[in-house]
């Protein structure tokens, strides 16, 4: 790759990068190209030199956003943690106050549900697609379940997540805010320890 074509790789990537961030900190909406490109440090004038349009940006942004459940899963295993460790760990790190507070990192159906529930037909199936998997790589952390059972887990499990971490941020009294991640916790963490 030529010296202009890594340079234009890598500011495409950081497009994404802030793209992604203010997606989750802003809405699907509120995303200006204008401000987008300020705060990369380009000009909007480059943005078509990427993109055809902010449609497939906000789609390349949405598609970009790592799962941190498969990032949990893999360092989990490379440290030969057990399944339950994993699980366990991945709930720590999700209701944390790290996640609650970074609007702009971490889980883009916290950040995003409602915006995805009403945005247009690419970013649900965006959406749909990382859903999918966040329940795959969740039911493997079931290994003593049937398929179906490890998978129904999984769904309860991540669905529950990201309506605590929805509300704890919500909620203006850091007390509360705290309760709710630590009851949430806990009994997700219990789904993980129950056998069928």
């Amino acid at each position: 790759m030529g010296h202009s074509q890594a340079d234009k790789a890598e500011t495409h990537q950081k497009i994404l990068r802030t793209a992604a961030r203010q997606l989750r900190e802003e809405g699907l909406d509120k995303l200006a190209l204008a401000d987008l490109m300020k705060h990369a440090g380009l000009t909007v004038g480059g943005f078509y030199k990427h993109f055809a349009s902010r449609d497939d940006l906000v789609a390349e942004a949405l598609e970009s956003i790592d799962s941190e459940w498969a990032r949990t899963v893999t360092e989990g295993e490379a440290k030969g943690d057990t399944a339950t460790t994993i699980f366990e760990d991945a709930v720590d790190r999700y209701l944390s106050a790290k996640h609650r507070d970074g609007l702009g990192i971490g889980c883009v159906f916290a950040a995003l549900a409602g915006d995805l529930a009403r945005g247009g037909r690419r970013p649900r199936e965006i959406a749909t697609a990382k859903m999918s998997r966040a329940f795959g790589v969740i039911a493997k952390l079931f290994p003593s379940q049937r398929p179906r059972e490890a998978r129904s887990r999984a769904i309860v499990a991540f669905c529950t997540l990201v309506g605590a971490l929805t509300l704890a941020r919500v909620a203006a009294d850091h007390a509360l805010s705290a309760e709710i991640m630590g009851t949430v916790s806990k009994a997700v963490k219990e789904l993980g320890r129950q056998k069928r």
